[in-house]
């Protein structure tokens, strides 16, 4: 978890850098503030397509969306985060 923490730590602003530096490399004309805006936009629609794709996938791996556990959870597990937060 902490491993995928760090890469996303990384990729989204490298991202972001990227393509602000290649949009000002090709758009001269172009201010800083519309690169900027460009970049922002395309970071988000590509955080918005991992997320769909990662929701499909969990979809689609799920027989009951609502009612399937992760591997290590079971019931008394979740029966006990349940009674922490209304403590």
């Amino acid at each position: 978890m902490l491993l995928t923490l760090a890469c996303g730590s990384l990729f989204f602003p490298g991202l972001f850098a990227l393509c602000t530096w290649g949009l000002r490399r090709a758009r001269p004309a172009w201010t800083d503030s519309d690169c900027v805006m460009i970049s922002t936009r395309l970071v988000s629609s590509v955080q918005a397509v991992l997320a769909t794709g990662s929701g499909i996938v969990i979809i689609r791996s799920c027989n009951d969306v609502i009612t399937d556990r992760s591997l290590g959870e079971t019931l008394v597990t979740s029966l006990l985060a349940v009674s922490s937060r209304q403590n």
